[in-house]
């Protein structure tokens, strides 16, 4: 086969095997419970889908639309902001519609990186954050995922050591995979350090409304000043449970969102109009259907904890996101992540996501995903119990 430059950094995707053995096993008739992928298994709001149709059924709905976002969806975002986390936000120089955050995250990578330049990555971490950067030709340093004094001494440490000086660093909380969560104290401490640093952030925030305390996830643009450094993804494939229709924001720094336009204008048209109309009623619309998912995932949440710890595997209970991070069981921890995704594939009839997938640090786990409902969950927990003996 034929190396590309690009082709030849980026690695075989990990989670292709478990892909793989899933699609033979389920060809043979057999039931596998998927934990493995993050794809939400709910339906949005009735008067989302009702949007869409309603404009799909319009004569020039069909055309190409704005790779930036209509003007509509851009307002509607800037008011998310607003109510939710007390940030103005101007729609027409501080979002930019994305075609889901994944395809928002790497075309900004391009826009703002040159080749040689270093940025700093959580690790692990949703791959995106890596290899957004290694495809625009960047090099990569890690960082820890957790938002602790270790992150802070890590940082400095990169900061000070590295060469050439890295110019971007990525975070995301709640996290995927880990289901970290950050306080609002850690983003003004984060903030502080990148402006004296010169270093740009780039913060994913695709959880936002995936939380299962008391207190709601924070923004980093709530910080004074952060706009002057910062981008923010959100999503709304996991708050409305619209995966499939690729629907995200990038929301902050005008120079960067500048730049993601000038990139996007050349590479896409935008979403289907109708989509982000529908968009617009999602956001502008009954929220409802938000509490409703959070209280469903916290519930699934639940169960997971509850009967896997019954069938002898103790799994940390998550704050946030609709990830649960679990360390492989004692007596398998020999067999590395990949191995034992496979074995549980085979032995328990349970896909899960192995953990060197989200970067070398995330070896020795493996990454839950709150995709099943409750009695699914059950199942696959008897399963576990009978490869755990």
């Amino acid at each position: 086969m034929t190396e590309y430059y690009r082709t030849r950094r980026l690695p075989p995707y990990v989670f292709a095997e478990v892909n793989r053995l899933k699609a033979e096993a389920r060809a043979r008739g057999e039931d596998i419970v998927d934990l493995g992928m993050g794809n939400p298994d709910g339906m949005p709001p009735a008067h989302v889908i009702e949007k869409l149709k309603e404009v799909a059924d319009s004569t020039t709905a069909h055309r190409y639309s704005a790779s930036m976002g209509i003007k509509g969806l851009r307002k509607a975002q800037a008011g998310y902001y607003q109510r939710r986390f007390g940030v103005e936000i101007d729609p027409d120089t501080e979002v930019c519609v994305t075609l889901g955050s994944k395809e928002g995250f790497a075309n900004l990578a391009l826009a703002i990186t040159a080749p040689g330049d270093v940025a700093l990555t959580p690790n692990p971490s949703y791959p995106i954050h890596h290899f957004g950067f290694i495809i625009a030709g960047a090099a990569i340093r890690s960082i820890p995922a957790a938002p602790g004094p270790l992150f802070f001494e890590k940082l400095e440490l990169a900061m000070r050591y590295t060469v050439p000086r890295p110019k971007v660093l990525v975070i995301g909380y709640p996290s995927n995979p880990t289901a970290y969560v950050a306080d609002l104290a850690f983003y003004e401490k984060l903030v502080a350090f990148a402006r004296e640093a010169g270093l740009t952030i780039i913060s994913d925030l695709a959880y936002a409304e995936i939380y299962f305390g008391d207190e709601p996830t924070p923004s980093i643009l709530q910080v004074e000043g952060a706009k002057d450094i910062a981008v923010e993804f959100t999503s709304m494939s996991k708050t409305y449970s619209m995966a499939g229709w690729r629907m995200g924001f990038a929301v902050g720094n005008p120079e960067m969102i500048a730049a993601l336009k000038r990139v996007k204008s050349y590479l896409d048209y935008g979403a289907f109009t109708p989509i982000q109309a529908a968009a617009v009623a999602a956001l502008n619309g009954p929220q409802d259907c938000v509490e409703a998912n959070r209280q469903l995932y916290r519930k699934r949440r639940d169960v997971l904890v509850e009967s896997f710890g019954r069938a002898g595997w103790e799994v940390p209970v998550p704050a946030a996101s609709m990830f649960a991070w679990a360390p492989i069981p004692a007596q398998f921890a020999d067999m590395g992540s990949l191995e034992f995704s496979k074995m549980l594939m085979k032995e328990a009839g349970v896909a899960v996501a192995p953990g060197i997938g989200f970067g070398e640090d995330g070896e020795g786990y493996v990454r839950l995903a709150l995709v099943e409902n409750e009695q699914r969950i059950r199942q696959a927990a008897r399963g576990i119990k009978k490869v755990l003996g």
